[in-house]
């Protein structure tokens, strides 16, 4: 049985982000790949859509600029022959303000012929935002 698709990407974007090894990831992405990240982008201009090899591997250098990727656990997972989705959660750290971040997020991945074709991921943003301030967000109370 071979491994899925997800699982090498997965592997070599966290080798990209974190040793700025992005090789291996070039030939695992599609050239006109379609890839958004959902979140704030004020505050992470990293995220939002991208569409295409060369602005995908530009967000991935800006986010190897910004983080350091610890740890990653999957939560949970669905695979099918062409797709994967998994809950993840992340122990990060900005590297700005060398500052702890843990988060939660979802992604949706689609590949042809072992090249990602197509990413959305999903952060928990409000625990983010709380985490990057340093404090929490006071929302008013909804009657």
């Amino acid at each position: 049985m071979t491994e899925h698709s997800l699982w090498r990407f997965s592997r070599a974007l966290h080798r990209a982000i974190n040793d700025r090894q992005p090789e291996e990831l070039i030939a695992m992405i599609d050239d006109d790949v379609d890839w958004a990240i959902y979140g704030p982008i004020d505050m992470f201009p990293f995220f939002g859509a991208r569409r295409g090899k060369a602005a995908v591997l530009d967000v991935i250098r800006q986010v190897a600029d910004n983080v350091r990727v610890h740890r990653f656990d999957r939560e949970s997972m669905m695979l099918g022959p062409d797709s994967g989705a998994s809950m993840m959660r992340y122990s990060l750290t900005l590297l700005d303000a060398n500052k702890p971040i843990s988060l939660r997020l979802a992604q949706f991945a689609q590949f042809k012929a072992g090249k990602l074709l197509s990413i959305r991921i999903l952060v928990d943003t409000f625990d983010l935002v709380e985490q990057a301030l340093g404090h929490p967000i006071h929302l008013p109370r909804i009657a």
